[in-house]
């Protein structure tokens, strides 16, 4: 499968089109809109997600409620575009343009996007680098989770970390209610509300804070991804999507960097016999579910590390590209924190590469044969 997404911050729409869906697979509206929605929440964001109430529109692809085996097109209207229409104009003329941004801000793609492309009105960098162009990659990601929910496989996010608070509370599949009942997706209310205090704290302070997300899947088959290539390893996909991600700027599987300090007899997950003494199951899974580049049939468990945004209410010393002066970072519309959104999008980034991965092993035009050929290998795998 692939998909392509295109579209900047303030344009009129978000697009992205998918190719490569089985037939017969059931997909709406609904199946979508959700996941944008909690993209768009947790506590400390900013007022972009006041403005924008984010729902895809299925433009192709989709007939009666299922796939019909042609390329899916989604659409995400931005409502914040008609007060950008004069602005974000593709017909010549106004310039220069109302809001151009020449003072470079640090950690954006700013200054060295436009050595790049030969910018010097830096919004024609950061229309198109801006993280509203995850919105279009959940959109793509939800349909991918849709096609994993319809083979047993689900997933999700939550937050381990955010501005230097550890959140405790062991993670567990009977929990999810609780994930999804905290505006910091966290299992530890205690760190929960100290977590908001130091977000309110950033905020008056014209700051902002990072943190860390755990992903989780289950009901992954044994050998997706392969070993015979090192680009067709399940672990470099999966970290190249979630540090394809804005503002993430580390990733890890399983205990990885935990495992780095201590003997490999701490470190690998022995194998025994299932019940019945059919299948296989392990004890441990410090390898998060991939081993050599492949699942394993335990869960997946990925964790990335999100930076804080970049862009600051207290302004960073910069330099103007025009008059090469020292000036203050120029300041757009902030969060004070989306690390519970990141972990959103990466479920979904995450969901999208092991739907590729799925179909890559399994095949099938449509969602039945799909079904058929993950249901055998399930078997197999069982009596192996």
């Amino acid at each position: 499968m692939r998909f392509l997404t295109a579209g900047e911050s303030h344009g009129p729409q978000l697009t992205a089109i998918i190719e490569g869906l089985p037939s017969q697979l059931p997909l709406q509206k609904a199946d979508i809109d959700p996941l944008l929605r909690k993209r768009q929440g947790g506590y400390g964001r900013g007022r972009r997600m006041v403005i924008e109430t984010d729902e895809a529109q299925l433009m192709s692809g989709v007939r009666a409620g299922r796939t019909t085996g042609a390329p899916v097109t989604l659409v995400i209207e931005n409502k914040d575009h008609r007060n950008w229409t004069e602005i974000m104009s593709p017909e010549e003329g106004n310039e220069p343009r109302k809001k151009a941004l020449t003072e470079a801000r640090p950690g954006h793609a700013d200054l060295t996007g436009g050595i790049k492309y030969r910018h010097k009105d830096l919004r024609d960098v950061l229309e198109r680098a801006s993280a509203r162009e995850t919105t279009a990659r959940v959109a793509v990601g939800a349909v991918a989770l849709k096609l994993l929910s319809e083979v047993g496989i689900d997933g999700v996010s939550y937050v381990t970390h955010l501005g230097g608070i550890d959140a405790g509370g062991a993670f567990g599949w009977d929990r999810l209610d609780e994930i999804e009942a905290s505006d910091l997706r966290v299992l530890d209310k205690d760190a929960e509300q100290r977590m908001r205090d130091t977000i309110d704290q950033a905020k008056k302070d014209g700051d902002t804070l990072g943190g860390i997300v755990e992903i989780r899947f289950r009901g992954l088959p044994p050998g997706l991804g392969s070993y015979v290539h090192w680009d067709r390893k399940l672990d470099g996909r999966i970290a190249a999507a979630v540090m394809g991600t804005q503002a993430i700027k580390g990733v890890e599987v399983g205990y990885g960097f935990e495992n780095a300090r201590v003997p490999g007899s701490k470190v690998h997950d022995a194998v025994y016999l299932g019940e019945g003494g059919q299948g296989y199951r392990r004890e441990t899974n410090g390898a998060g579910g991939l081993e050599a580049g492949m699942t394993n049939g335990e869960d997946l468990i990925v964790r990335a590390a999100m930076k804080p945004i970049a862009t600051l209410m207290k302004s960073l010393p910069t330099v103007d590209v025009v008059t090469h002066q020292p000036a203050d970072a120029a300041k757009e519309r902030s969060d004070t924190s989306a690390v519970p959104a990141a972990g959103i999008v990466l479920h979904a980034v995450i969901g999208w590469v092991l739907a590729d991965a799925l179909m890559e092993r399994f095949g099938g035009d449509s969602l039945p044969e799909l079904q058929e050929r993950v249901q055998a290998a399930r078997h197999y795998a069982q009596h192996y």
